[in-house]
């Protein structure tokens, strides 16, 4: 976030971090190369819920998102779930925007 104040007036801009094909690229792989590790130290769930899981993790993170623009949920999250809270995240966030399912795809 982004102030800037002038006289006695202080407006907020917002500002949205963005992220490039490349740069979602490298930490898909990375948590592929990763896989082993991330699953032992993280047993919630299935493989694929807990690389999901840490894949939201990351960006929540890598994107600076507010408590308000992280996805929270009701319930138990399954994999879909993660898959679907991963490509909300993305949405209007991709400079330029491109395809994430197979950058998914790859992790599971």
């Amino acid at each position: 976030m982004v102030h800037f104040c002038l006289s006695l007036y202080c407006d907020v801009i917002v500002c949205v971090a963005k992220i490039t094909e490349t740069q979602f690229a490298r930490l898909c792989d990375q948590i592929v190369a990763d896989r082993e590790d991330i699953v032992r130290a993280n047993p919630i769930g299935t493989a694929e819920e807990t690389l999901l899981w840490m894949l939201l993790g990351v960006l929540v993170s890598y994107l600076s998102l507010s408590d308000k623009e992280t996805p929270c949920f009701t319930g138990i999250p399954d994999a879909e779930t993660y898959r679907k809270a991963i490509l909300h995240v993305l949405r209007g966030r991709m400079k330029p925007a491109f395809e994430a399912e197979p950058y998914l795809k790859k992790i599971v």
